[in-house]
């Protein structure tokens, strides 16, 4: 190994030898005599959509069996901007209906995964979703993953339309070139010829990923000032459009963003988008990749764990990584076709608009052409029917023949639309009877919460995350009904690893799976404080390593200050930002001793 290939990661190494992400992942998958892949093939795989997992709910009882793991994978779809069609939907409970776990789960960037698939079925599934014209291609791995935007179908003044258009643009122009996806998965939909043919020795010309692609995930999101839907700041590159009444005349351009950490290291951080510049939309193709390049020839590839770009940023500074930004703006602008020196340089700054709202979409609304959409709250995205909740059978229901198409949320929510006014009625029946919840009958504290998958299928997950926070909001939702406070709105989002796939280190609460105590094996989390609905705020640390049941008696001090000392008009996030943890820590030793004196 020269010094040189030294310096990068394994999976460096695995991208660069895999001729365009082919590997031998043909060949494992017509192997019939085992039920995974290698760790090899499994990092490229990912490029294509899928992770291998297995369910942790069994190692302990198939290990005492002399058993190897229950193998199977997850598949992640890539949907631009949420946009899915009644066929589609359907077409993917099918597919998980018959050779996944009969569960789809909406994730937190607008799309769907299926869990539970196992080797044998994994080429089926991926192939089926491209027959209902989905894709798996770029939904993981070190490229950029599904584009996110405003999902909302808004028409009155077409910003929202914009938006989606420019989502699909951006997702096109990103795609990797190789043809390898096309061969491993694919066979021409209209004349049924296969595809399925020796692949290339050499990788195909990629002039925006190159040989080895990025150095880790990359993450592009668009928003509106006004409504910040889509948490625009977590993202590697946030697109913030900025308006003059109903015109949109471009973005500011917001790169670093990112969730994950790893507590151990302490030059990990979970981090949100910086303030670039501001292109007009015309423009932003290039900005986005001039951008991608410089993260393609400067991120990490020797340590992972520090390869986002927001390390880089963080490494270099702002002002040195805007230069380089404008160091690479010629030759982004040869990639998509236009004149050198199209954007200025240097780069302006950006424009003063920012974030000022935010809406979940939740409830019936008006889309501005005479139809009406519903916004449909989906407890932490699982798609299933279970026991008086039906609702997977009522998506079956509404999607022959009620409603035509819907859209995915970034809150793991999804919107029905283009409903006609006539048709209400009946949907709302519809849902009544098969026990679906509307936003009116649930609280403030369920609605704007969601959690990760995590256990049983996430190998990174520590504790429960999914399966653990409805439990927790049950409480929550007590808490807050008993102190009148049951109207508040405020995000609590759960995941069960540092990793933060669900948003937790800006939000008003989150918490974050630590640790397992060895002898109750129940799981301990980070509770973090002071983040906010906007999203534009880091949440800092207030308690560590607390149990699970101790979660809400934990913040019950703290809802009792903000009851009797908030400012008028303030929110929760807020009201903790401003008093601060250590005072707030405090504070709730006080009000624990005053409880136990009382008590006694």
């Amino acid at each position: 190994m020269s010094a040189a290939e030294s310096e990068k990661s394994k999976v460096e190494l695995i991208k660069e030898a895999s001729v365009g992400l082919r590997g031998s992942i043909k060949a494992e998958l017509a192997d019939s005599t085992t039920d995974h892949v290698a760790d090899e093939t499994t990092k490229l795989l990912k490029f294509h959509g899928t992770y291998q997992q297995d369910d942790r709910d069994l190692r302990k009882s198939r290990r005492k069996e002399g058993l190897d793991k229950a193998y199977s994978f997850m598949v992640r779809n890539r949907i631009p901007g949420g946009k899915i069609t009644a066929a589609q939907f359907l077409g993917e409970l099918d597919i998980a209906d018959e050779l996944g776990n009969g569960t789809i789960r909406i994730t937190t960037r607008q799309s769907i995964q299926l869990h539970g698939v196992v080797k044998n079925n994994l080429w089926g599934v991926i192939h089926r979703i491209n027959e209902i014209r989905l894709s798996t291609q770029s939904a993981c791995g070190d490229v950029t993953r599904n584009v996110c935007c405003c999902p909302a179908p808004l028409r009155q003044n077409g910003l929202r339309d914009q938006l989606q258009q420019l989502a699909d643009e951006i997702a096109d122009h990103v795609r990797p070139k190789t043809k390898a996806y096309q061969e491993i998965w694919i066979k021409d939909l209209e004349t049924g010829v296969s595809e399925q043919v020796a692949g290339p020795t050499e990788p195909e010309p990629d002039p925006i990923y190159g040989k080895a692609y990025l150095p880790r995930k990359f993450k592009i999101a668009l928003a509106l000032c006004d409504d910040n839907c889509i948490d625009i700041y977590d993202n590697d590159l946030g697109l913030l459009g900025v308006t003059e009444g109903d015109k949109l005349i471009g973005f500011n351009i917001l790169p670093g963003g990112g969730m994950g950490t790893t507590p151990s290291k302490a030059n990990c951080f979970p981090a949100l988008a910086k303030r670039l510049t501001f292109v007009k939309t015309e423009h932003l193709l290039p900005i986005i990749t001039a951008i991608i390049l410089v993260q393609r020839d400067h991120g990490n590839r020797a340590d992972r764990s520090q390869a986002r770009m927001k390390y880089l940023i963080h490494n270099l500074g702002l002002p040195a990584f805007k230069a380089k930004v404008e160091e690479y703006l010629s030759e982004a602008e040869a990639i998509c076709g236009v004149p050198d020196g199209t954007l200025p340089r240097p780069l302006p700054e950006p424009h003063p608009a920012d974030v000022t709202g935010h809406d979940d979409h939740m409830g019936w609304h008006e889309q501005g052409d005479g139809k009406l959409f519903l916004g449909l709250p989906i407890e932490n995205g699982r798609v299933k029917d279970d026991g008086d909740l039906r609702l997977k059978t009522a998506f079956r229901v509404l999607f022959n023949g009620h409603v035509s198409n819907a859209r995915l949320t970034a809150q793991q929510n999804v919107l029905l639309c283009d409903i006609e006014p006539s048709q209400r009625g009946e949907i709302e029946k519809i849902l009544a009877e098969h026990g679906v919840v509307t936003v009116e009958k649930i609280s403030n504290a369920r609605r704007f919460s969601f959690a990760c998958p995590a256990l049983p299928t996430c190998g990174l997950a520590v504790t429960e995350s999914e399966r653990a926070l409805p439990s927790v909001i049950d409480d929550v939702e007590a808490e807050l009904s008993e102190l009148g406070l049951a109207d508040e709105q405020f995000t609590i989002r759960m995941t069960g690893c540092p990793n933060g796939c669900a948003r937790p280190y800006n939000a008003d609460v989150g918490l974050v799976g630590r640790s397992v105590d060895g002898k109750t094996g129940e799981g301990r989390y980070t509770i973090f404080l002071g983040g906010s609905l906007l999203g534009t705020r880091m949440a800092a640390i207030y308690k560590d390593q607390v149990s699970r049941s101790a979660i809400v008696t934990t913040l019950r001090p703290l809802f009792i200050h903000f009851k009797e000392n908030r400012t008028p008009g303030e929110c929760f996030g807020d009201f903790c930002d401003r008093i601060g943890v250590e005072a707030l820590a405090e504070v709730a030793d006080a009000v624990t001793d005053t409880v136990v004196g009382e008590a006694s």
